[in-house]
């Protein structure tokens, strides 16, 4: 995926929805850097998002240009509904945006190290390949997530645990102690 198709995404979007700012969640928060990140960080089909002032309609535009879509079938990457609820993230992170005015629409990305905490509380094999090459890559900082860490509310006991275990073992892997 590259910016290209984010603006595609939100111009359709737009369509549905007259709505112009957009929050990107997910792996192609990478897309927000000015840098080109590694390609791991952006191999994902899917654009996580919902429009910024109208969360709810994200399942409207998902159903338009989701998976299954015609959209998806033409272009090969469609639309994941989001929420603000959805992810696990630290205090302030609505106050972090990375902002891509294109003109006619806004990605509001998550900055990075937030969507990392996300990625860590999910925990999936190919969240923590994100998080990996991104901190290989000096895209990530390990003090800003372990900071972050500290204002943020997890679902549970268990999902602090399993956030502070594998950030662990990415310190001790990638020799960031």
């Amino acid at each position: 995926m590259n910016l290209n198709h984010i603006h595609h995404v939100l111009t359709e979007a737009k369509k549905i929805t007259n709505h112009t700012d957009y929050v990107i969640i997910g792996s192609l928060t990478a897309l927000g850097l000015e840098v080109p990140p590694p390609d791991e960080m952006v191999r994902s089909i899917d654009v996580d998002m919902y429009p910024k002032d109208d969360p709810a309609r994200a399942g409207e535009i998902a159903a338009i240009i989701g998976q299954g879509s015609a959209f998806e079938d033409e272009f090969g990457y469609y639309v994941d509904a989001a929420s603000p609820d959805l992810p696990t993230l630290p205090d302030g992170w609505e106050d972090r945006f990375v902002v891509h005015d294109f003109g006619n629409v806004r990605a509001l990305f998550l900055e990075l190290n937030d969507a990392a905490i996300s990625k860590y509380a999910r925990g999936e094999i190919r969240d923590r390949i994100w998080i990996k090459e991104g901190l290989k890559a000096d895209l990530l900082s390990m003090p800003t997530i372990e900071y972050r860490l500290r204002q943020t509310a997890f679902l549970d006991d268990f999902e602090e645990k399993s956030v502070k275990q594998c950030v662990a073992e990415d310190k001790a892997s990638l020799n960031l102690e």
